[in-house]
């Protein structure tokens, strides 16, 4: 606390994000490996935490869920402008976004499932993906069509959508859903014009 002003200090406030971020890191492992039912005390064991630790954030298992789902969004929405930056190529940029994108899509044990239940808790979810999402998209495709890297005419809500029923089913043991992403990727290239012949 502050002296005097009974308000807590930013330290105290970037240390209890630190510890937030390292239970929903935990949590979203726990999942990938044991599906949305991992049990809380294999989580606060991941996230070298007591259980009651868990409930204090997040008392109920929606409310896990809803927090590791928008977590990673926002971790995902966060690494277009920096892939964008530092990549050789704005094609290279929206390339290794796609990935980190279908690592999402593909990790999310019971995370559909869950979504579709009536819980009141996971109403706004698909909206809060789309809003912050389609937009990140939308830039790194623009950026490779103005480039003259892509073909200019594909929206960031199809190219999304695309990815995401490749996704389906990439739990069956002869189906690579990635290879069928980068696939469509490369298909997004701007053909180059074979000129007089």
């Amino acid at each position: 606390m502050d002296s005097g002003s009974g308000r807590p200090s930013p330290r105290k406030r970037a240390d209890a994000r630190r510890n937030e971020v390292t239970l929903l890191d935990a949590a979203a492992a726990a999942f990938v490996s044991a599906g949305v039912d991992a049990p809380v005390r294999d989580i606060a064991a991941r996230a070298g935490v007591g259980v009651g630790t868990i409930y204090r954030h997040f008392p109920t298992r929606a409310d896990l869920i809803v927090a590791v789902y928008r977590h990673q969004v926002e971790a995902c929405a966060q690494a277009g402008p920096t892939l964008l930056a530092d990549s050789a190529t704005p094609h290279a940029a929206l390339a290794q976004w796609i990935n980190l994108f279908v690592d999402f899509l593909v990790t999310k044990h019971g995370l559909a499932e869950a979504l579709q239940s009536d819980n009141a808790a996971f109403e706004t979810l698909h909206a809060y993906f789309l809003d912050r999402l389609v937009p990140v998209c939308a830039q790194l495709l623009d950026a490779a069509a103005a480039a003259g890297e892509i073909r200019p005419d594909v929206t960031a809500f199809e190219l999304l959508r695309g990815v995401g029923n490749l996704c389906i089913g990439a739990s069956q043991p002869r189906y690579d859903a990635r290879r069928m992403v980068e696939l469509l990727v490369a298909g997004l290239r701007q053909r180059q014009s074979a000129g007089p012949r």
